[in-house]
C-alpha cells in the first residue's frame, strides 16, 4: 500500500514536471557524429555490441566511455523512424501537382 503511494507521487511529480517543460531521464550522450558513425558501421554489418565497443560519447559525466548497445539501437531505430527529405523540384515538381488535380486514385 505505502509502495504504491509512493509511486501514485512519483508520477504525479513527473507529469508536474512535464507541464513545466522539464525533462525526465539522463542527458543524451548521442550527437550527430555518434550517429554518422553508427550508420557508417551498420552498413559494414557490424553487430550492435561492435558499434558499441567502436562509438566513444563526447559529452557529460560518462565522456570517454562507450555507449551501451541498447543506446546504440534506440539511436539507430529513431534515425530509422524518421521521414526520408525528398526534393521536390523539376519532374518531381509537375508530378506533384499532377497528384493534386488527379487525387490518390491515379
Amino acid at each position: 500500500m505505502e509502495r504504491e503511494y509512493i509511486r501514485d507521487r512519483t508520477l504525479e511529480g513527473h507529469e508536474s514536471a512535464r507541464t513545466r517543460g522539464k525533462s525526465i531521464g539522463g542527458a543524451s550522450v548521442t550527437d550527430d557524429a555518434m550517429l554518422a558513425v553508427a550508420l557508417h558501421l551498420r552498413e559494414q554489418n557490424l553487430s550492435l555490441r561492435d558499434i558499441a565497443a567502436r562509438l566513444v560519447i563526447t559529452k557529460g559525466k560518462k565522456k570517454g566511455q562507450n555507449p551501451s548497445p541498447a543506446t546504440v539501437l534506440r539511436m539507430l531505430r529513431e534515425h530509422d523512424e524518421q521521414p526520408k527529405y525528398r526534393p521536390n523540384h523539376g519532374l518531381s515538381r509537375q508530378l506533384a501537382k499532377d497528384q493534386r488535380f488527379l487525387g490518390p486514385w491515379s
